[in-house]
C-alpha cells in the first residue's frame, strides 16, 4: 500500500486549517495527501427535510471537499492530493481509511477566550483507539503561522517538545518527537513533570539537600533515557526540562511557544476499553499547538 498522511476532512476552518497542516506534514515527508470525508448516513425521512435534501448532500459530498482538494493544490503544488468520500461511523470510517497512513490529522475546535482545544467524541474517540500516530489541529493563528512556514526557509521554526516519561520512555514517542525536529531542522525541548514522593514531605522541610539530591536523580534519569536518540540524532539541538509538578501542566505552558506537542499513549486491548490518560486528555484539551498522540504498547 501507497504510504501517505491522511486528514479528516469536514468543512469546518478546523479541518481546514488540519488540512493545510497535513499538507506541509506530506511536503517533509516527501508523501501524498488524501482528504478523506465521512459522509454520515441520516434516517430516509430526515433526508428529505429542506435542510437535508438532495442540494444539501451535493454541497457536502462535491463541493466541499473539491474545493478544499483545490486550495491545497494552491497553496502546497508539490502536494499530490487525493480526496476519498466514505460513509459511516466519522471515527470508525477515518480510522479504517487510516490504517495505512504515516499519520491521521484531525481539526479540533480553539476554545474562545482561552488558548486549547475543544476535543469532541469523534476527536477523542479516534485518539483513543487509533495505533498510528494521531495529530489534533486547531484553527488559529500560531497553527496557521505553522503551516505557512516555509521548509526551505532560513527563519527558524518553534522547537518541537516532548513529553517524557523518564522511568519508562517508549521508542515509538522519542523517535516521532526526533524525527519531526530534525524534519523542521528545529530544537526538541523534552520536558519531564515529577511528584515529589509523599514520605519525603516533612523531609524536605528539614534537609534542603534532600531537595538537591531528588532533583539531580530525576535530571540523570532524564538524561540516560534520551542518550541513545540524541546519539541517533546528534543533529538535533536538544533541550532538557525536569520540573516538579503536573507534566500535563509543563506541556500546555511549553505549547505556547512550540510547532508541535509530542506526546504518548499506551495501547490498551483489555475489557475496559481504550484510554487516553491524564496526561494526554490535560494536554489535548489545553495545549495551545498542535499536538501528537503517537501510540506504543
Amino acid at each position: 500500500m501507497t504510504r501517505t498522511v491522511t486528514v479528516g476532512l469536514d468543512g469546518s476552518a478546523e479541518s481546514r486549517a488540519a488540512a493545510d497542516w497535513a499538507a506541509h506534514e506530506a511536503q517533509l515527508r516527501g508523501l501524498p495527501l488524501k482528504l478523506v470525508q465521512v459522509w454520515e448516513p441520516v434516517p430516509a425521512p430526515m433526508a428529505q427535510a429542506p435542510l437535508l435534501g438532495a442540494e444539501t448532500q451535493q454541497h457536502w459530498t462535491e463541493r466541499i471537499p473539491r474545493e478544499a482538494a483545490d486550495g491545497i493544490r494552491r497553496r502546497h503544488p508539490g502536494v499530490d492530493v487525493t480526496v476519498e468520500q466514505l460513509t459511516g461511523a466519522p471515527a470508525d470510517t477515518l480510522l479504517d481509511a487510516a490504517k495505512d497512513s504515516d499519520l491521521l490529522v484531525l481539526g479540533s475546535r480553539g476554545l474562545s477566550g482561552v488558548g486549547g482545544f475543544l476535543v469532541g467524541s469523534v476527536g477523542l474517540s479516534v485518539v483513543a483507539h487509533a495505533e498510528l500516530p494521531v495529530v489534533l489541529v486547531r484553527a488559529g493563528e500560531q497553527a496557521a503561522a505553522e503551516n505557512g512556514t516555509n521548509p526551505a526557509s532560513a527563519t527558524p521554526s518553534r522547537p518541537v517538545v516532548l513529553g517524557i516519561d523518564a522511568g519508562a520512555p517508549a521508542d515509538a514517542v522519542l523517535e516521532f518527537a526526533f524525527t519531526e525536529a530534525a524534519r523542521r531542522d528545529t530544537a526538541l525541548r523534552v520536558v519531564h513533570g515529577w511528584s515529589l514522593p509523599p514520605y519525603y514531605a516533612y523531609g524536605l522541610g528539614m534537609d534542603a539537600g534532600l531537595n538537591d539530591e531528588l532533583f539531580r536523580w530525576e535530571a540523570a534519569a532524564l538524561t540516560e533515557a534520551l542518550r541513545p536518540w540524541r546519539l541517533k540524532h546528534p543533529a538535533v539541538e536538544v533541550a532538557l526540562e525536569s520540573r516538579v509538578g503536573s507534566a500535563a501542566d509543563h506541556l500546555v505552558d511549553a505549547s505556547r511557544e512550540a510547532s508541535l506537542v509530542v506526546i504518548g499513549r499506551r495501547i490498551r486491548r483489555g475489557a475496559l476499553g481504550a484510554h487516553i490518560g491524564p496526561v494526554a486528555h490535560g494536554v489535548l484539551h489545553h495545549s495551545t499547538a498542535p499536538v501528537a498522540v503517537v501510540s506504543h504498547d
